[in-house]
């Protein structure tokens, strides 16, 4: 059966790492995260500033942002079956991790760390780079990469000359590793509220803020 990891570790025990969540204890992924992260942000930048020579700094970073983002790598992760070769702890096997989408491209940005440590960055780029192209070649034109829905709602009440919004955090659960957070983002003018909830508060302010903004809209 074919890997879908194409690459073949020279130090299998890299990839054995990447693929083990801190609940599991150590030695786990964490630190092959924060090198990944990096990795993925450099190869996704560089694909971006070739592809779009004309592009702006914004539209460049906007554009990152969408494909780097939690829920880009989560799929690209299920695409590569990570989630059933993750080592978890007993807690997290039971409220299935293996299925998260936080963990999942926790595990997919430590993978892309190992196989830099395991054979350097043109061998990293050239197995990495071939999974972000279906997202890239999705992207609308460079003009048109959409801004977040913090700062489109933002834009949106600034334009009709309302109060900004306001956000509030509802509730904080689960161990450090796996929190989950709910948040309240409320505007005046009309009255609205929506909630989001995901693995990160920053997420959970874009979820209820691109839904206030829907109903805005539906109001308009």
């Amino acid at each position: 059966m074919t890997d879908p990891i194409s690459h073949r570790f020279a130090n299998p025990a890299l990839l054995e790492q990447a693929l083990t969540h801190r609940s599991a204890g150590a030695p786990h992924n964490e630190r092959l995260e924060f090198l990944g992260d990096a990795l993925v942000n450099l190869i996704v930048a560089e694909a971006l500033y070739q592809r779009w020579p004309q592009a702006d700094e914004g539209a460049l970073t906007r554009a990152r942002a969408e494909l780097v983002r939690e829920s880009a790598l989560a799929p690209i992760a299920r695409t590569l079956e990570l989630g059933a070769r993750l080592t978890l702890g007993p807690g997290e096997m039971k409220s299935g991790g293996h299925r998260r989408d936080s963990i999942l491209a926790d595990a997919l940005e430590a993978v892309v760390g190992a196989i830099y440590l395991d054979a350097g960055f043109e061998t990293c780029r050239a197995q990495v780079l071939p999974w972000f192209v279906p997202a890239m070649e999705a992207l609308p034109p460079a003009h048109k990469v959409g801004k977040d829905a913090k700062t489109r709602l933002q834009e949106w009440l600034q334009g009709r000359q309302k109060p900004l919004p306001l956000y509030a955090l509802l509730a904080e659960s689960g161990e450090d590793h796996a929190k989950t957070f709910r948040v309240s983002c409320t505007v005046g003018q009309p009255p609205l509220s929506a909630e989001g909830e995901a693995g990160s508060r920053r997420a959970a302010e874009q979820l209820a803020a691109e839904e206030v903004l829907r109903l805005l809209k539906a109001d308009d």
